[in-house]
């Protein structure tokens, strides 16, 4: 079996994405990308559409292979361990737009699949964490709904769940409000806020600068597959640096 690399530090990243490029035939989505993410954290990532923040999320997912640059967890570089995908995707949790729920199955058997499958839990200790986690998400009345059943807002609930069934170590979430109508967009906010707050480290991809000042610890600006700027939260909203990151906050702020 190869050999991880390891990556050692005095106060080591949970995530250390050094120099991630990607390019999909002749057009590059990213372009020497870099952060760190220390457990605890949450980094929200915005920049107008196209920018590659989601392909940067699929690529630390392990869904997109990087074309070269190292990914670090936990101080292992898994950027070239599309073979271990599974293993990572246990320890990394995502949401997706669109919810990605399985139609023909309740809000708890979506919850309870990936622990009984994956990690051979049994359908009790199964459904006793999923009606934790709907608990958590606060629709646990819902449990027995199926998707098709469900608001937007209420499927997105569930898809939180779903992904923290398999006690992720890092959440990285896609725009998970973009698909929501406004009034149900709250709800799912809410739920991702109260999980920063309670410690869980995540990376968030959204246009809600709302949450970004609530949550986020630090804020990352990307445009044309590059990060251009990155700083905590106070500094970012109290003066963005880059050009490029104070144009697109006075056209979303006003």
């Amino acid at each position: 079996m190869k050999e991880h690399v390891t990556k050692a530090t005095a106060r080591q990243p949970l995530l250390e994405v050094m120099g991630i490029n990607k390019s999909f035939g002749d057009l590059q989505i990213l372009k020497a990308c870099s952060l760190n993410v220390h457990g605890g954290e949450t980094m929200v990532i915005i920049g107008p559409s196209g920018s590659g923040k989601s392909t940067l999320l699929r690529c630390i997912n392990l869904l997109e292979p990087a074309d070269d640059g190292n990914i670090f967890f936990e101080g292992n570089d898994i950027a070239r361990e599309l073979r271990r995908a599974t293993e990572v995707r246990r320890q990394i949790g995502m949401v997706f737009q669109n919810f990605e729920l399985f139609q023909h199955l309740t809000a708890i058997e979506n919850i309870m699949l990936a622990p009984m499958k994956v990690l051979g839990m049994s359908r009790s200790d199964a459904h006793d964490i999923a009606m934790d986690l709907l608990r958590k998400v606060r629709i646990p009345e819902r449990a027995d709904f199926f998707a098709d059943e469900l608001s937007g807002g209420q499927q997105q609930r569930v898809a939180i769940a779903r992904a923290l069934a398999m006690k992720p170590k890092l959440m990285l979430y896609d725009e998970p409000t973009s698909a929501l109508d406004p009034e149900m967009i709250r709800e799912v906010l809410d739920v991702m806020a109260d999980l920063s707050s309670e410690g869980m480290t995540s990376i968030v991809v959204t246009h809600e600068m709302g949450f970004a000042k609530r949550a986020a610890d630090q804020i990352i600006f990307m445009e044309d597959g590059e990060v251009v700027e990155n700083a905590p939260r106070d500094s970012f909203f109290g003066g963005a640096v880059n050009e490029r990151a104070t144009r697109f906050l006075d056209q979303i702020l006003h």
